[in-house]
Order: structure tokens, then sequence, then C-alpha cells
């Protein structure tokens, strides 16, 4: 199974849970979420890597993430992952899923 149909489970799941039943949900679908965001990335710095700074740059303004130039290149690539990342399913799925958590009181960040 992959993380895509794995965290739309924990989605479809959510809604009929409740207290730290949700939460346990929530907590491996972000679990996946990371996972999918760190599996992002490595294949996008393997793609990327070779790339000169200024296409790196470039790519990075496009996306509509203007990078400042003494930025490190791995973290313009983590962050071209990311864009690439939210806007797959699974993390609309997972985001859509924590945010209707929240509206119910139960979030990750614990409270202070």
């Amino acid at each position: 199974m992959t993380t895509t149909q794995r965290i739309f489970d924990l989605a479809a799941a959510a809604p009929a849970s409740h207290g730290e039943d949700l939460v346990l949900l929530l907590s491996a679908a972000n679990e996946l979420y990371q996972q999918g965001l760190q599996d992002l990335h490595r294949d996008m710095a393997a793609r990327l890597g070779g790339l000169a700074t200024a296409d790196l740059m470039l790519a990075a303004d496009t996306a509509g993430m203007p990078c400042d130039p003494s930025q490190d290149r791995d973290e313009v690539i983590l962050l071209l992952a990311l864009v690439e990342w939210e806007m797959t399913p699974a993390a609309m799925a997972y985001a859509e899923m924590a945010e209707a958590a929240a509206r119910r009181g139960i979030c990750l960040v614990p409270e202070e």
C-alpha cells in the first residue's frame, strides 16, 4: 500500500474517530506525511543536484518562492520539494484531516 493510500485511509477514518483515537490517527498520518516529504526531497535532490545554482534559484522563483542568494542549495531543494509535496493528493488529504481535527479541538502540538 502506498503512502498516499495509507493517508487516504486514515483521513477517511478520522471523521468517525474521537479523542485519543483521533490523535493516534492524526499522528500516524503526520508520520506518513513526513515520510512522503522526505522521499520526495531525496528524489528531488537527485534530480536537481546537478543544476547550476542560478538555475536552482530560477526554479524556486518560478515555483513562487523567491530565494535569497545566500540560501544553502540543500535548503532551496527542500523548499522546492515542500512546494511540490503540498500539491500532492496525500498532502492535501493530510492537511484537510489536520484542519478538521483542529476544528474539533485535536492538535498534535501540545498546549503550554
